[in-house]
């Protein structure tokens, strides 16, 4: 029923009123991000390889440009609609805000199952789609990034065609490039990275030593794989992985550096050797028996429909939207801690931003550097909002809600409205 229902829009200004609501903000201080700035639908015909002519929709949603030039990841998915960009676009405001860098949120979509197109007809569908939203992004304005089925590849097509249309090199118009085309170190990583940040930070507050953690991640993409390598280092166990084909089960730990040379190979955990291990669902990899939980997949994932059946002690949001707002409350009622997506998976677009500040000054700077940065952004942001729920007696979520409301807030009423 709640599938049916579900607009996630509705539940970013649900999320937006509660926060506003513990910080006693007046309706006019905020009522601005309860709306995007602009909204653009895009029909792109492409011609196939067969020589026929198919037609796509695409998207690109800003939310806001109050705090600095939208940002937000591109994705190609089948499922993609304007509701889930509006609401994803409006996260990215809220995640650049909570963490404190200088942007906006914006987000973008093509409807469309990447693995049903060549190579070609990829590449000719990213550069169409580039020139037909070429006038509302750039550097200043607009800066997309990769996100669900796109990659560096992606990314390099969208900067050499926005670049052909300027007539000179624009490095700076998307982040999430190859290295050699300006991308940033430790910018794959990034995302994944600042969830393991995240989740050390609050186990430790918590007094969860992470060497006695058992972990299940939902998804073992980008994030989801580079988060369970990176625990898995630290000496957690990471007791349950998935992918979309489904999952894998072992209360005494998972080979994670054996699962991730099998899925580097565009390999599905279907078809990976189980071993010992159980074969479970998605659905079914959510209520196992683990301390730490990381959804990252889709958003959507945990509902009313099973999230009392949860025994993660903390859930630590990799992807974005994975829990309804009535999930939300089931859980903050059950006493799990919820560390919210727009602070647990900021470190991709914290990265992002490090690429961009490289490309504008033509200034690289070195791996260890990069982390290091993101480390202290991360870690300032957690320290934020773990004061603000201790000060409001609120959620996690609810607080980065409300730290990232009140910069906006106070931006808005510095710049005022024109006219």
């Amino acid at each position: 029923m709640e599938q049916a229902t579900y607009n996630p829009f509705d539940e970013v200004v649900a999320t937006i009123k509660k926060a506003a609501a513990v910080l006693s903000l007046p309706e006019d201080d905020f009522a601005t991000t309860m709306y995007p700035e602009r909204e653009l639908k895009v029909s792109i015909p492409i011609k196939m390889d067969d020589g026929s002519v198919r037609v796509f929709e695409g998207y690109r949603v800003q939310h806001s440009s109050v705090r600095g030039p939208c940002k937000g990841g591109i994705r190609y998915h089948q499922d993609v609609n304007i509701d889930e960009v509006k609401a994803l676009a409006a996260w990215m405001t809220f995640k650049t805000a909570v963490v404190g860098i200088p942007y906006g949120g914006g987000k973008g979509g093509i409807k469309i199952d990447p693995s049903t197109l060549s190579p070609g007809e990829l590449e000719r569908l990213t550069r169409r789609f580039t020139a037909m939203i070429a006038p509302i992004i750039g550097p200043e304005k607009d800066i997309p990034a990769p996100d669900v089925n796109t990659n560096g590849t992606i990314m390099g097509w969208m900067m050499d065609t926005y670049s052909a249309l300027r007539g000179y090199s624009v490095p700076g118009v998307v982040t999430g490039k190859p290295i050699e085309l300006g991308g940033s170190l430790g910018r794959t990583e990034a995302t994944g990275r600042g969830v393991m940040i995240t989740a050390l930070d609050i186990l430790g507050r918590m007094g969860i030593p992470v060497d006695t953690v058992t972990v299940a991640v939902q998804g073992m993409g980008n994030v989801g794989g580079f988060a369970a390598k990176l625990l898995a280092e630290k000496g957690a166990k990471i007791v349950a992985v998935s992918d979309v084909s489904g999952g894998l089960y072992d209360p005494d730990g998972l080979d994670i550096p054996a699962i991730l040379e099998h899925t580097k190979k565009r390999q599905l955990l279907a078809a990976y050797d189980a071993g010992t291990a159980k074969r479970i669902s998605n659905n079914e990899l959510l209520e196992v028996k683990a301390d730490l939980l990381i959804p990252a997949a889709l958003e959507n994932q945990i509902t009313k429909d099973n999230a009392a059946r949860i025994k993660a002690k903390l859930i630590v949001e990799g992807a974005n939207g994975p829990t309804t707002f009535e999930a939300d409350k089931i859980l903050d009622e059950m006493g799990i801690v919820v560390a919210p997506d727009i602070l647990a998976n900021a470190g991709g677009v914290v990265v992002s931003y490090f690429e961009w500040v490289q490309n504008l000054q033509s200034y690289y700077w070195s791996e260890n550097e990069v982390n290091e940065r993101l480390f202290r952004i991360m870690t300032n942001a957690i320290a934020d909002v773990y004061s603000l729920s201790q000060e409001f007696g609120v959620s996690l979520r609810t607080a980065a809600y409300c730290s990232a409301l009140k910069k906006l807030a106070n931006v808005q009423k510095l710049r005022g409205f024109f006219p």
